[in-house]
């Protein structure tokens, strides 16, 4: 768990992975330079008996940094995970992917679902859902990166978060390596609380959408809570409706993505007269 300035959701989100995980799992927590109201909230999990350490890093070194850490030091590990301090993990998740990953040798890096029911779009999901066995997947390219679960034998295969690679283009390699990636279906629902309509959420109003502002709230330019609900509900239906073929996101076709995108954002950011 990569933790940072949070110190309220950490201490549900922490809790939850606690309780959540089997007993042979091992919980690292890397802080991003949180600050002092950070310590008490981890230092009541130090002696957890499913905590393994707790990283009080000086500076804020975001994802990538601490990612990659955790995948060198986790060599022993068959499979890996990362839980942001944002979501909430649903009971049974970890055994549930473990069995999928075992019983499919292909699957690479499967995760739990963040959207809310009503946003589950069966017509465009259905092309995309397939069975392995006695497990279905939701396929796609690339999961979030939060509350999923890898083989180690991704990283065997195609190494670690390059210099400037998104986990989103990570799974991308991955998927095009060969592996299957995408969310376990039935559902698995981690509670993600910069989503405004969950139970848990401290986005209640605009003035807290300002102040506690996501991240991809801010690359897109959203400006207040009704916004970024439209923009995760839109987010849900595309990854229920985009294709899962990894060329389509490499090479020119890439090139082509990342230009509509730009456009896209440019258009978002454009004065409505």
């Amino acid at each position: 768990m990569i933790t940072c300035k949070r110190p309220a959701y950490t201490r549900l989100s922490l809790s939850c992975l606690c309780e959540t995980v089997p007993p042979e799992a091992k919980i690292t927590v890397w802080d991003n330079d949180s600050g002092p109201e950070m310590k008490p909230v981890l230092d009541a999990f130090q002696n957890h008996p499913r905590v393994e350490q707790i990283i009080y890093n000086k500076t804020n070194d975001k994802l990538r940094g601490p990612t990659n850490w955790f995948w060198n030091h986790s060599a022993d590990a068959d499979f890996l995970s990362k839980v942001d301090d944002d979501c909430l993990m649903p009971p049974g998740w970890c055994e549930t992917l473990v069995r999928a990953h075992r019983d499919i040798p292909e699957a690479g890096v499967l995760g739990c679902w963040r959207f809310l029911p009503e946003d589950f779009q069966p017509q465009a999901a259905s092309r995309k859902i397939q069975s392995f066995g006695r497990h279905q997947i939701l396929r796609n390219c690339w999961v979030e990166g939060s509350g999923y679960l890898m083989k180690r034998s991704v990283i065997d295969k195609i190494g670690f978060l390059s210099a400037s690679e998104s986990f989103t283009n990570f799974c991308i390699r991955a998927a095009a390596a060969g592996f299957i990636n995408g969310w376990y279906y039935p559902f698995l629902n981690q509670e993600h609380m910069d989503d405004p309509r969950v139970p848990h959420t401290a986005i209640k109003t605009d003035e807290d959408f300002q102040r506690l502002r996501p991240l991809s709230a801010e690359t897109f330019n959203i400006q207040s809570r009704e916004d970024w609900i439209k923009r995760l509900k839109y987010s849900a239906w595309n990854l229920q409706s985009c294709s899962f073929n990894p060329r389509d996101y490499l090479g020119w076709r890439a090139s082509l993505r990342r230009k509509i995108e730009r456009l896209a954002r440019w258009r978002s950011r454009a004065p409505r007269i």
